[in-house]
């Protein structure tokens, strides 16, 4: 090494001090009663999520019971004619929405419309008949027993009373025509929806025979089944809420009323009259008992 490296090493020790050593800071300590409080802190913490949780899940079983066990219902109008005849209007069609009143079949009203004015004809005889032998029966009972006998003025008498009888059966067959010219037409008599419907423009139509049915749009309820042990808690006019399967709005009604009962299947009697008694039924009993009171509920759109 040459004199002039050593020299210009030596002059920068000189210039640059050497480096102070310090000592590095002590974490600090943390106390210990802190590490024990944050264990008890977890601790009451889920408790008290738990009393929570607990208590919603009690009000929902206990306070509030519910049940998937139910089925919307509704009432069916079944209309048969009351005169018989070909259909020779048919306004309506399957799954439309009819109002109270409107059409939905008319039967042939040629005849009914005959009837009518036959009867009215018999009407008009009937009446004329029973004013002549009135009149008849009046002049007899203004004559004197020289001119006309006590036997002969009470026959004129019996005559009037059946002529006026005559009279009063035409008009009731000419009610009886009226009304069954009105029944060719069959108008529905709530708000609904017209459902299998299978009648035809051109069939006819018998007396009796269920031809066309309306579901009332205003009858909907929910029948609830419920285990014995939640119906304590259960009101007539309690709130009730309906979800529907496959549909996001609930429905908002209130309990209309609580059958005593329901139909157990296995109580119905063998040919000695006791109830059929195997394992099959008896498990069938118990979960039938079990659910023997049929929760009705009127609920509304809301």
């Amino acid at each position: 090494m040459s004199d002039v490296e050593t020299k210009s090493k030596l002059e920068a020790a000189i210039e640059r001090p050497a480096a102070v050593w310090t000592p590095e800071p002590a974490p600090r300590e943390t106390p210990s009663h802190r590490l024990r409080i944050i264990p008890l802190l977890i601790t009451l913490v889920a408790l008290a999520v738990a009393g929570a949780l607990g208590w919603a899940m009690w009000n929902a079983y206990m306070g509030a019971p519910w049940t998937r066990d139910g089925t919307v219902r509704a009432y069916v109008v079944t209309m048969a004619p009351q005169v018989a005849g070909q259909i020779v209007q048919l306004p309506v069609a399957d799954n439309e929405f009819v109002h109270k009143g409107d059409p939905l079949m008319v039967i042939d009203p040629t005849n009914y419309k005959i009837a009518v004015s036959l009867a009215e004809a018999a009407v008009q005889q009937a009446q004329a008949n029973m004013q002549n032998v009135e009149r008849e029966a009046q002049r007899r009972q203004e004559l004197t027993s020289l001119a006309v006998t006590k036997e002969e003025k009470q026959t004129y008498e019996s005559n009037a009373v059946v002529a006026q009888a005559q009279y009063q059966q035409a008009q009731a067959n000419l009610d009886q025509a009226r009304v069954n010219l009105e029944r060719t037409e069959i108008r529905s008599p709530v708000n609904g929806w017209v459902t299998n419907l299978l009648a035809q423009l051109g069939d006819y139509a018998n007396v009796g025979t269920n031809v066309i049915s309306v579901v009332d749009a205003d009858s909907f309820w929910v029948d609830g089944y419920f285990e014995e042990t939640n119906l304590e808690p259960i009101r007539v006019g309690d709130p009730a809420s309906i979800k529907l399967m496959g549909y996001r709005q609930i429905l908002r009604g209130h309990v209309d009323g609580i059958a005593r009962g329901i139909k157990v299947s296995n109580a119905n009697p063998t040919g000695r009259g006791s109830p059929t008694s195997t394992r099959s039924s008896l498990g069938c009993a118990w979960r039938s008992a079990s659910r023997c009171v049929s929760i009705s509920t009127r609920c509304r759109r809301g």
